[in-house]
């Protein structure tokens, strides 16, 4: 025998529709108005296209110079005044590295960072599409003090700024 005494909200509850479908129906309400609702957040076709251009490749190399001749075909960076890397002279969490890159380029097609001593060297490579202000942010994490490398693809050529980044242990600063 059941000794615990019936809650009526509870029961009444379970009848009707949930809390959760509610919600659910007045965002998909809210997107239906907004023109929004065949926007799906992940298609399967699009996924596969973003998959196919990934540069594997270039990721998996485990020297600088192995990973810029996979991503950029063999063109060779030449520094520029006009990449501007804006990275932390000492990092006192390597874990947490705060980096940004822009650039007054013109035509700007994908910007990378590299870290020269992580066992990886490519850390994130993005593409800039046509008619957006070519900057972007990240937080790397870094083995070890290192060099930070920013490539910017502009036209058919690529420009480079690079940065020493001191990782400190404990966060000490020293």
């Amino acid at each position: 025998m059941n000794n615990k005494p019936q809650n009526k909200k509870t029961s009444a509850a379970r009848s009707g529709p949930t809390r959760r479908a509610i919600v659910q129906g007045a965002i998909v309400g809210s997107l239906a108005g907004l023109g929004l609702a065949g926007v799906a957040p992940l298609n399967p076709a699009r996924a596969a296209a973003d998959v196919a251009k990934w540069p594997k490749d270039a990721f998996g190399q485990k020297a600088e110079t192995d990973a810029m001749k996979t991503l950029f075909a063999g063109k060779t960076p030449e520094a520029s005044d006009k990449v501007n890397l804006d990275a932390p002279e000492i990092a006192e969490n390597g874990a947490v590295v705060p980096i940004s890159v822009s650039t007054t380029l013109p035509g700007v097609t994908s910007i990378a960072i590299m870290v020269s001593e992580n066992p990886f060297p490519l850390a994130a490579i993005y593409p800039i599409p046509p008619g957006t202000a070519p900057m972007v942010a990240n937080r790397l994490k870094m083995a070890k003090t290192s060099k930070v490398i920013a490539l910017v693809t502009s036209g058919d050529k690529v420009f480079s700024a690079s940065k020493e980044v001191k990782v400190t242990v404990g966060g000490c600063g020293g």
